[in-house]
């Protein structure tokens, strides 16, 4: 039960004797000792060091406003404690004692009791605000409580001051749910009235004010949960209906009210059946406790058909529970959709969609078929907008993997923390939710990795290892997981000066090294505008159910701007005019006006193209015409307008020959 004297009733003299014993010779007689309670005397032996047993004790006093602050975090202990000291006082009256509550450090918060000892612990200095600890007041039952987490009667002499011998106090702790002491209740009164009883009392009033603690804090944690997870239940996209074995609803989330046309918060408490009948494959999987999984059922509601795809689950019975069933529903037409837009996706760009007029495109394109018939990771480089996440797209379409996944990830968006997690994925463990990589998510497909100098050499050295093995281990896994994913990777930097810097791991950039594709800007291969704004302004046409063209005065415009933003650039442009375009042609006007003026916006404010020299601009007019024209010099002189023999006397005075253009 704890620590109390060896026999009752108390021997107050033997005691007496014992304690001049120690405070004069400083150590019991090992016979006394052996029959003498063994906290008591460690605590004379830690209190001898620094206290006088026959000095005036001088207790310390907590400050007005630490007080109130000692109230105010501890106010749930005292009420809940309240009840039970008034009931120890009721029990108690007439016996001269009190009754405190303490807390963890020994703080008396609440006091009450007969009136005789409540006016001798104010005069003794021992009320409301105390600290009777060990240091302060030396042995007594609190001190002696707080030390062993245990209860603890301390009687008479056993007190180290000689001013507190004609006392007993008990006293035992209050625990927490993790076990910690955070207060202690205790009763001071006359020692000739020591009694083991009181103890007994303390003691179970003190466990009746921990459990009904636990039961506080249990119900907040139960509240706690419920609002999460009514809060989930409200987040998620799929309808969530929940019924017991009596058929009575238990809970419907808005979702599932709004997908069956019902008052979601008025059918629960009524019987599924009234609100909810159940198509014919869910009430049999119900009576037959069958779970089921994405199945396509359609609920009558009103006389409408409502079709959905169909998820049941059974909560594990309890001893005394009936089975619950949880039922999600997601609408048919949203999957449908989904799956539609996803294929769609898949299937509207192909490397036949990416035809070209320049000779640099159509040896890109050349390049990109013979790596759609391929399996090794292909690297695609090129400006920003230049068109490389199209080029990974179409690759995968015209492969043997277009039926399957396809994943582009811009690696600058991934934390440096994250990325590995990311990559590798998670292990589902003690309070840790599983997480797949990334490449499991593509199983069979293709994973696109834009920016891919942006990944931290951690990433790098985790990308290669799955691209070497054909596996992948999840953080805090310990089974290889086996892969068939195709990895591309698109990059604006200069792969092989980042090698150099250390920036990047050389066997990651060799093993992209079998199909390495270089788009070229779009200022490279000016006889595409045409065509690229053909088919920007079909795919304008078909979304907004209107034709859109454009006329050649524009379009002679567009080959003269330098696009330094590639083909998202001039997207978003044509996409500027057909807001323009009035009778559905986009004409000069409808052009916005850096583009008219060749002014290329850089930094805040758009600034002039860099003026050349006559002779630059006279080199960059013949490149530029060589291009378009593909080196066919005729062709050139025509567009350029001088003679074909001044263009060879001017080609060779520049160091050009035709043949750099085809």
């Amino acid at each position: 039960m704890g620590m109390q004297p060896v026999a009752y009733p108390v021997d107050p003299q033997a005691l007496e004797q014992a304690w001049r014993s120690y405070v004069e010779q400083g150590e019991l007689d090992p016979t006394v000792a052996a029959t003498f309670d063994p906290a008591v005397l460690q605590s004379w032996r830690r209190c001898a060091l620094r206290l006088d047993p026959r000095a005036r004790p001088r207790p310390i006093k907590a400050g007005e406003q630490a007080l109130e602050s000692l109230v105010r975090a501890q106010s749930n202990l005292i009420t809940v404690a309240t009840p039970l000291m008034e009931d120890i006082h009721q029990f108690s009256e007439g016996s001269e004692c009190a009754i405190m509550l303490a807390d963890g450090t020994a703080c008396v918060l609440a006091l009450l009791g007969d009136l005789a000892a409540l006016d001798q612990l104010q005069a003794a200095g021992l009320g409301y605000g105390t600290y009777w600890s060990e240091g302060q007041l030396g042995t007594n039952a609190f001190a002696l409580a707080l030390d062993a987490a245990m209860p603890v009667q301390v009687v008479g002499a056993e007190h180290y001051y000689q001013a507190y011998h004609h006392w007993v106090t008990t006293a035992a702790p209050v625990h927490d749910v993790r076990g910690r002491i955070i207060g202690l209740l205790g009763v001071v009164g006359p020692a000739a009235q020591a009694t083991a009883h009181t103890a007994s009392l303390v003691m179970a009033a003190t466990r009746a004010i921990s459990n009904q603690l636990f039961t506080d804090w249990y119900l907040d944690e139960a509240n706690v949960r419920l609002s999460e997870v009514n809060t989930i239940l409200g987040a998620i996209a799929e309808g969530v209906i929940a019924w017991d074995d009596s058929g009575r609803i238990h809970h419907t989330n808005k979702q599932a009210g709004q997908i069956l046309g019902l008052d979601s918060a008025a059918i629960v408490g009524r019987q599924l059946e009234e609100s909810v009948p159940l198509p014919p494959a869910l009430a049999k999987a119900v009576a037959n406790a069958t779970e089921l999984r994405d199945v396509e059922t359609t609920f009558q509601q009103e006389g409408r058909a409502v079709n959905c795809l169909s998820s049941l689950r059974f909560v594990p019975e309890g001893t005394s529970s009936p089975r619950v069933y949880v039922l999600t529903l997601r609408p048919i037409e949203q999957v449908r959709q989904l799956v539609q837009q996803q294929i769609g996706a898949r299937a509207t760009l192909t490397l036949d969609d990416l035809t070209s007029q320049s000779s640099v495109m159509r040896r890109v394109l050349r390049q990109a078929r013979v790596a759609a018939r391929g399996q090794a990771p292909v690297l695609l480089r090129g400006e920003g907008g230049a068109g490389k996440n199209h080029l990974a797209r179409a690759i995968h379409n015209d492969s043997s993997r277009a039926d399957k996944p396809f994943l582009a990830i811009d690696c600058r968006a991934i934390p440096h923390e994250l990325m590995a997690g990311e990559f590798l994925g998670q292990e589902k463990g003690t309070g840790i939710l599983g997480r797949p990589s990334k490449f499991e998510l593509v199983h069979g497909g293709t994973l696109l990795l834009d920016q891919i100098e942006t990944l931290s050499l951690e990433a790098q050295t985790a990308l290669l290892r799955v691209m070497e093995t054909g596996h992948v281990m999840r953080l805090g896994g310990s089974r290889p997981i086996p892969l068939d994913v195709r990895v591309m990777a698109a990059t604006t930097a200069n792969l092989e000066a980042l090698v150099a810097e250390g920036g990047f791991i050389s066997h990651l950039y060799y093993r992209f090294a079998v199909f390495d594709i270089a788009i070229p800007p779009l200022r490279e291969r000016i006889g595409d505008i045409p065509l690229l704004a053909e088919r920007f302004l079909a795919r304008i046409s078909r979304r907004d159910d209107r034709p859109y063209w454009i006329d050649s005065e524009a379009v002679a415009v567009l080959e003269r701007y330098p696009w330094p933003g590639n083909v998202r650039e001039m997207e978003s442009v044509l996409e500027r005019a057909v807001s323009q375009a009035r009778d559905g042609v986009l004409r000069l006007v409808d052009l916005p006006d850096f583009v008219r003026r060749g002014r290329v916006l850089t930094g805040d404010s758009p600034q002039p193209a860099p003026v050349l020299s006559v002779a630059e601009a006279e080199r960059e007019a013949i490149i530029r015409a060589g291009r378009a024209c593909e080196g066919r010099v005729t062709e050139m002189a025509r567009q350029l307008g001088i003679g074909r023999t001044t263009l060879w006397r001017k080609m060779k005075r520049l160091g050009l020959s035709a043949t750099d253009f085809k």
